[in-house]
């Protein structure tokens, strides 16, 4: 019988989750809904150090916002839980006894000041201190001690740790689905700690149990975790245990520069980097982006599809997605580029939606929604979202419909408003006064057929006629803008302009 694909993704609850984050959590989705397997989210909370209130609540709505939810986690048992490693405590113990006892790990009494010691006395002699088979024999652990001393030390409360006994003189072959295979001296690792004095496992041997016991097949997480594969292979190997396949994804970039992605270039220059927002840092949600733009421009970074496809829906993307398609090196973050992928995602969302998001926008903004109806707003965003990167773009694009202006483009007036436009103006303010059925083809045909007739050139009258109407020579079909407006409202502008100009 076949292994169902069961994958995790196992972030700490430390503060917000960077985008990095998410896309680590997609690709585990993707992976999952592709093979028809489960979707795990684990809560990492060993460090309590480290533990920032509020943090695992973000990362759940932030899963959920971006439309990927987990199948088991938290609040989702799914038979294999608890999921916050807090809560599963009792279990590791067990754990390290036995790696004690299959003589793969060791008892190390040695104070945080003697291990500061021997590091300054390396530096002092130009070489790096590594706990491991070159000098643990000289240090204070159950390797150099009797068996009596070590019970001793243990029954009198002693701190001691746990550490792995890594192997001497061995070459290790590690497989990586992303990076093939790789080899590793053991001469060069240390003797990690397992177990803290704390009574808490350290992340290394808490995820190797966690992901056992809760039949793990993949890890899919990031590069940065690299220099731990040879470890956690090795534990598998020690607790006699097939070990899931691994894949570790590359980084993402700086959009400039040497280095990945953080917190700071967002601030530098104007961009998230997280999907919600956490205390003074604004997220995606928050810009405006929508959730499927977040999820598309991710799944790019990274991944290739194979063919020149840029727009996935996320059906699209689980049934392109395969780990043999990722790429080694980092993924350069471009901002602009998650922006055209925004302004994508706005042009295929219907008027409706759009025209019941800048209604929220107008109450939010501007506290209110200036009485209009649902028909009127959806007209608007019809007639300006072809210009809009976001649904807070609709104000500045199209106030006008709203509001008339109170102020006119100085340049666009020396240009367009001339000596003799204020009496073109009013003479034009008397003819519309006469078109009955005011809609935007009966107003152009009319006026247009009114400029003709009165020897004029339709430069003497559009511009001047929409500086009154906009207070700029931006926005879409002039008519359009009359019609929505209405017929005295639009008499009133060009009124208010003869006046003010």
């Amino acid at each position: 019988m076949e292994k169902k694909i069961r994958v995790r993704f196992a972030p700490s609850p430390t503060g917000p989750l960077h985008i990095g984050g998410v896309r680590t959590a997609l690709f585990n989705y993707l992976f999952a809904k592709k093979h028809k397997g489960d979707f795990v989210l684990r809560i990492e909370d060993t460090d309590q150090n480290r533990y920032v209130e509020g943090a695992e609540d973000y990362i759940i709505d932030a899963l959920n916002w971006c439309g990927i939810p987990f199948d088991e986690g938290p609040g989702k048992d799914g038979g294999f839980g608890p999921y916050r490693q807090s809560e599963r405590k009792s279990i590791y113990t067990k754990y390290a006894q036995d790696l004690i006892e299959k003589g793969k790990a060791y008892y190390a009494f040695d104070t945080s000041e003697e291990l500061d010691f021997h590091r300054k006395d390396h530096e002092a002699k130009g070489k790096t201190f590594i706990y491991n088979w070159h000098n643990r024999l000289k240090l204070n652990n159950s390797l150099s001690l009797t068996p009596e001393e070590v019970q001793k030390r243990i029954t009198s409360g002693k701190d001691y740790v746990v550490r792995f006994l890594s192997p001497h003189d061995e070459k290790l072959i590690l497989h990586d689905t992303i990076r093939g295979e790789i080899e590793i001296d053991t001469n060069i690792l240390d003797d990690k700690v397992l177990f803290k004095s704390d009574g808490m496992p350290t992340y290394h041997l808490a995820n190797i149990v966690d992901d056992h016991l809760m039949k793990i097949s993949h890890v899919i997480r990031g590069e940065e975790w690299l220099p731990s594969l040879a470890l956690h292979q090795q534990l598998y190997n020690a607790f006699g245990w097939e070990a899931p396949q691994f894949a570790h994804l590359p980084l993402i970039m700086k959009p400039v520069g040497k280095g990945k992605l953080s917190k700071r270039d967002g601030e530098k220059m104007g961009f998230p980097v997280f999907p919600l927002s956490w205390n003074e840092s604004v997220g995606y949600r928050e810009v405006g982006y929508f959730p499927e733009a977040v999820i598309n421009f991710l799944a790019l970074l990274g991944w290739n599809p194979g063919t020149e496809q840029e727009l996935f829906s996320l059906e699209e993307l689980v049934d392109a997605f395969s780990l043999e398609r990722v790429n080694k090196s980092g993924a350069r973050f471009d901002p602009e580029k998650t922006k055209w992928y925004n302004q994508h995602y706005l042009q295929k969302t219907e008027d409706k939606e759009l025209g019941n998001l800048f209604r929220e926008l107008l109450i939010a903004k501007k506290g209110m929604d200036f009485g209009k109806s649902d028909a009127y707003l959806q007209k608007v965003v019809s007639l300006i979202k072809e210009r809009a990167t976001f649904v807070s773009d609709f104000w500045e694009l199209g106030s006008y419909f709203f509001e008339a202006p109170t102020a006119y483009n100085k340049k666009a007036v020396r240009k367009q408003w001339k000596e003799n436009t204020p009496k073109i103006m009013g003479q034009l303010v008397s003819f519309i006064v006469d078109i009955d059925d005011f809609v935007s083809e009966r107003i152009e045909s009319s006026v247009k057929t009114w400029i003709t007739e009165e020897g004029m050139s339709f430069g003497q009258v559009m511009a001047p006629l929409r500086l009154a109407l906009v207070g700029d020579l931006k926005g879409p079909h002039l008519f359009y803008i009359m019609e929505l407006i209405g017929k005295a409202e639009s008499m009133e502008r060009i009124q208010r302009a003869i006046s003010s100009l």
